[in-house]
């Protein structure tokens, strides 16, 4: 239904819990390289439990290949360098939920380049970010959410 997209994701046990969001909403997750862990690495496999094998996933060597293979794809990319929230559009079936670092976040160039799709969770000025799996969850759901009442 939702594809995520993780540029350089860090930390595996973020990575696995993702993992398993995806496969309870049945999205494709995209990891794009370089991963700062092996995707066999135990702590990503236990954070995913035993759904990491039935969790689509496509591996790719850079975020231009991922646009290619996908030219008509609708990119959303999550930041907080944004101000317009993420429940302030209208999300389709197939759109991809783009996520950063966990420590850097989106290029800023990639934001620079896509302003009318960048997106933020709203949130006090006590925390400058959620973790990473967090925030895919939030914005996977509210997608689902979305899609669910259009139908």
């Amino acid at each position: 239904m939702f594809h995520v997209v993780l540029i350089e994701p860090e930390i595996p046990p973020n990575t696995g819990n993702i993992a398993r969001l995806c496969l309870a909403t049945d999205a494709t997750l995209h990891l794009v390289r370089p991963l700062g862990f092996s995707i066999d690495d135990k702590t990503l496999k236990r954070a995913g439990l035993d759904y990491w094998k039935e969790t689509r996933v496509e591996l790719w060597d850079s975020f231009a290949q991922l646009q290619a293979a996908h030219p008509e794809g609708r990119f959303w990319y999550l930041t907080t360098k944004s101000e317009r929230p993420y429940y302030d559009v209208t999300m389709a079936a197939g759109d991809f939920l783009v996520f950063g670092r966990e420590t850097k976040g989106l290029p800023e160039p990639l934001l620079a380049a896509h302003p009318e799709r960048c997106l933020t969770i709203p949130m006090t000025s006590k925390t400058r970010s959620l973790n990473l799996a967090t925030a895919v969850g939030i914005v996977l759901f509210e997608g689902m959410r979305q899609v669910r009442i259009s139908h």
